[in-house]
């Protein structure tokens, strides 16, 4: 199947400590170009993903951006059981009962302790669960956008194949013009007919294009092939050897028809290369 290297997937999920987001976005590169962008408390877990990441989207220029959002009393920076033992240690202090709302304020003035960055388990569940679903999101945009990069290629790969097929009644019309131009040339002079028909067969064998038509229809094919295994990379290297084909065939063709399809060939043929970079 064949995926584009654009593409953008999101995933979210929650547990009772933070709301977790995931984004990936991707462009077109090379190779695999990998920024991610992570809650500092997330340092530890940043060469797995970088690992599984890289297995999943394999090229592109990729930023994923993961953002927590605390929930719950972390939202608030509160800190219920601290809050409660010193409280309660204010009352055993003071001795005399004091009301609630004195100890509370009491308390709140207290310096805070400092709060660990332990991340607990059900924290990572959810951080896997939107890592998942961003992926999975990611993975659909690419491949619908291979399905249309997919269906502009074979529309440029038919208008190609149309134009190798008009070539071979041009070759006949070509050896013809071929003939009368010759003859014209001689009109007047005496000359060997036989030399004549040797002069005829080597021009023709010069402006032989059958090899050039042989190979360009295998490429064709091989492309299309290459396109069923959706490996950018190589239809990149499969355009090189299309585009060698169809340049000898006009230096080879001598005859205005069949230029006119090779410039038509190369115009398709740089739609073609155009798109195979956005091919992953």
């Amino acid at each position: 199947m064949m995926r584009s290297m654009t593409g953008f997937g999101k995933g979210s999920a929650e547990c009772a400590t933070a709301r977790i987001t995931i984004e990936i976005r991707s462009l077109n590169s090379k190779g695999l170009d990998l920024t991610l962008r992570y809650p500092s408390l997330y340092r530890e877990r940043e060469m797995d993903w970088r690992k599984n990441l890289g297995d999943a989207v394999t090229r592109g220029k990729v930023d994923v951006n993961i953002h927590r959002e605390a929930v719950g009393q972390e939202a608030v920076g509160l800190q219920k059981e601290w809050l409660e033992q010193a409280m309660q240690s204010l009352q055993d202090i003071a001795g005399d009962p004091i009301p609630k709302v004195q100890l509370l304020n009491m308390a709140l003035r207290l310096p805070t302790p400092h709060v660990s960055e332990e991340i607990q388990d059900a924290e990572w569940a959810a951080v896997d669960a939107a890592l998942e679903e961003a992926l999975h999101d990611f993975q659909s945009f690419r491949e619908r956008e291979g399905a249309e990069l997919a269906k502009d290629l074979r529309a440029s790969l038919e208008s190609i194949q149309a134009g190798l097929q008009e070539v071979p009644a041009l070759e006949e019309e070509r050896v013809e013009a071929l003939k009368a131009r010759l003859h014209r040339g001689l009109e007047g002079m005496e000359y060997d007919s036989n030399r004549f028909e040797q002069e005829l067969i080597y021009y023709l064998e010069k402006l032989d294009v059958n090899e050039e038509k042989v190979r360009l229809q295998a490429h064709l094919d091989h492309f299309q092939e290459a396109m069923h295994e959706g490996q950018g990379r190589k239809l990149g290297f499969i355009s090189q050897e299309i585009g060698r084909e169809i340049n000898t065939l006009g230096s080879k063709s001598n005859h205005a028809g069949m230029q006119r399809i090779v410039v038509q060939m190369k115009e398709e043929l740089e739609k073609i290369k155009e798109q195979s970079l956005n091919v992953l």
